[in-house]
């Protein structure tokens, strides 16, 4: 989909995005807002444009400030519009997530390679051809995006690259089922997930993905282990709690994983 450039896209070119997750709500070391109006309201923050190791970025936080939206209630159209219509070419999309394999341990980054999308209720797609008249996307031509392999094998291996430098265990590959929130997984419903050989379970990987994927963005998934999920190995029901507080202490690691990914990106 071709989504028009704002004005200022070219003298602010910032070619690669980074939409943080729960507990990372700042990145860059220096860099003003921009407020970026798209026809499905505004992202759920103005958009951050500045440096990041010396390169141009931008960055917007996936919740908003605080943890403004929930995951159901994130507005990923505007999000992902937004930052087409700033020329970001490229999309890195950190996230945490719960283990549901025994090998995935909290602190560990998977770098998902599929996707397997279990939410409901969220509009997915810029192109709502035949909705009434009025609706954003209404007069789109009819579009069925291909998305056999949903995250860019360049990104993804500038991403294992990049958190195997910084000593990271890191698995290169797995697949992340994403459920709509905002509650967690009953232990049956873990168990299920896991039986089907899916690797982590999170609430935020779709639409954003394949909405990136109708934009003409690359993107790519860096997936933070922050517990085991519930009725994996026994383990207590993860809580938002334990999820900010493995964040907070791996946040340093993941901003310096970015760092170097971004760095190999722009030399």
């Amino acid at each position: 989909m071709l989504i028009p450039l704002i004005d200022r896209a070219s003298e602010l070119g910032a070619e690669i995005g980074i939409i943080g997750g729960s507990g990372l709500y700042e990145l860059l070391e220096e860099g003003a807002p921009v407020e970026v109006p798209t026809p499905f309201g505004d992202p759920a923050a103005p958009i951050v444009v500045g440096t990041l190791g010396g390169h141009r970025v931008a960055f917007l936080p996936r919740h908003g400030p605080g943890h403004r939206f929930a995951a159901h209630h994130v507005p990923y159209r505007a999000n992902i519009w937004a930052f087409a219509a700033l020329g970001v070419r490229g999309v890195l999309a950190p996230c945490s997530c719960g283990a549901l394999q025994p090998d995935l341990a909290p602190g560990d980054f998977v770098v998902v390679d599929q996707l397997v999308d279990r939410t409901s209720g969220r509009p997915g797609t810029f192109h709502e051809t035949g909705a009434p008249e009025g609706t954003p996307g209404a007069d789109q031509p009819l579009h069925h995006q291909h998305f056999a392999d949903p995250y860019d094998a360049g990104l993804r291996g500038v991403l294992v690259d990049a958190s195997r430098h910084h000593v990271v265990t890191t698995h290169d590959g797995g697949t992340m089922v994403v459920i709509n929130g905002p509650r967690f997984s009953t232990r049956a419903e873990s168990v299920w997930y896991r039986d089907q050989g899916w690797s982590v379970v999170n609430m935020t990987g779709a639409p954003e993905a394949a909405l990136a994927a109708e934009a003409g963005m690359t993107y790519a998934t860096v997936a933070l282990v922050t517990d085991r999920d519930a009725g994996v190995d026994g383990g207590e029901p993860v809580t938002m709690n334990v999820v900010l507080e493995v964040m907070r202490h791996n946040v340093s690691r993941l901003r310096s994983v970015l760092t170097t990914a971004v760095e190999a990106l722009t030399s």
